[in-house]
């Protein structure tokens, strides 16, 4: 082969670049695009010559009209020929796809469309980007948001399937809709005598620092343990607490530190959702939760990973800061971000019964 006819073999591979951004309650920014009837990330080909990292910030200012610097690539995939909606010949490609990070509000009101190709922006609940793009982009999409949380480097995918899944591939986190929680934080405590109690939920500390949190098999959506304050804990939200974390991790926790507690006054008479911080002191094999028909995953995360789980916007940095000063007096460690991991194996015990 002449290098002139191995250059020309070579030649059959689209490269293409596009960028992850979120809002600030953890909403995936898509274009509406006026070539094709589905929604896409911000991005697009690689010029020739042209490095992706320059071609994925030459390709966010021609579409948003923002000046932005890209180091952290969090997946490449590689598209077959054969997927639906490319032109005839088309011989696959292979994309980068850049962090982007949070656009808060201020970079959205700065965002300036052209004026052809790019009609306008949206902001989309992962687990509803099926509904806005096609199957394998969404696939991509909710496969590098979950490279991105679970912050491992990144991920290689083969039409949007990660070839070494993480346990939050695993488990098709955020395939269901979160539930916002964008009440009012409070640290100050007690709660006002006034304001119902009619939740306890926990941050559980391990001993590296992480925090639990439990991944519903049946749904991929996550919740810190914990529940209503039922009639059995007589008005106690910590032995709710106790009760809960038993119940639906099959753990035992230390003396709860009360965090504070978001002020609820939506849907209702008002009342407040308390938090606490508790240190993991035990725990037995997982099990299905007689309330509610759900066998969890336990999962162990830094507190931030966790927070990128849930819906809570701006509240969120108020509660973890709150969190932090807790794990300090706990004498537990800053966690290592690391992979998401299992709580596993089991710590042995001649106690099958409620703690």
């Amino acid at each position: 082969m002449t290098d002139a006819q191995y250059v020309s073999s070579r030649r059959s591979l689209w490269c293409g670049v596009a960028a992850l951004f979120t809002d600030g309650r953890g909403r995936v920014v898509l274009e509406d695009v006026d070539y094709r009837p589905t929604c896409l990330l911000p991005g697009g080909a690689i010029d020739a010559g042209e490095a992706p990292s320059r071609a994925i910030a030459r390709e966010v200012y021609e579409e948003l009209g923002l000046t932005r610097h890209f180091s952290s690539v969090l997946a490449v995939d590689w598209i077959p020929p054969s997927t639906p909606s490319y032109p005839p010949g088309f011989p696959g490609e292979t994309i980068y796809v850049f962090d982007g990070g949070t656009l808060t509000e201020d970079d959205l009101a700065h965002v300036r469309l052209p004026d052809r190709e790019i009609t306008g922006l949206r902001r989309i609940e992962p687990a509803l980007l099926p509904h806005h793009m096609d199957p394998a982009n969404a696939r991509r999409a909710l496969a590098v948001l979950r490279a991105r949380i679970n912050g491992a480097g990144p991920a290689i995918l083969e039409d949007g399937r990660p070839l070494v899944p993480t346990a939050l591939d695993d488990l098709q986190v955020l395939r269901t809709p979160r539930k916002p929680q964008l009440w009012p934080w409070r640290t100050s405590l007690p709660v006002p005598v006034e304001l119902p109690v009619t939740q306890a939920w926990g941050w559980l500390f391990a001993e590296d620092g992480r925090v639990l949190v439990l991944i519903g098999q049946d749904t991929g959506a996550a919740c810190l343990p914990g529940g209503t304050v039922e009639p059995a804990d007589h008005g106690d939200p910590e032995r709710t607490l106790h009760r809960e974390a038993w119940e639906e991790a099959r753990v035992r926790i230390s003396d709860p530190l009360p965090l504070g507690y978001l002020h609820d006054d939506a849907d209702g008479p008002p009342c407040a959702r308390t938090r606490y911080a508790a240190r993991i002191t035990g725990w037995n094999p997982p099990c299905r939760d007689e309330a509610t028909g759900q066998t969890y995953t336990r999962l162990l995360a830094t507190p931030e990973q966790a927070a990128q789980l849930f819906d809570w916007g701006d509240e969120a940095a108020a509660q973890l800061a709150a969190l932090h000063t807790a794990r300090e007096e706990l004498r537990l460690p800053t966690p290592i971000r690391q992979p998401i991991s299992e709580l596993l194996p089991p710590e042995p015990t001649d106690t099958p019964g409620t703690p």
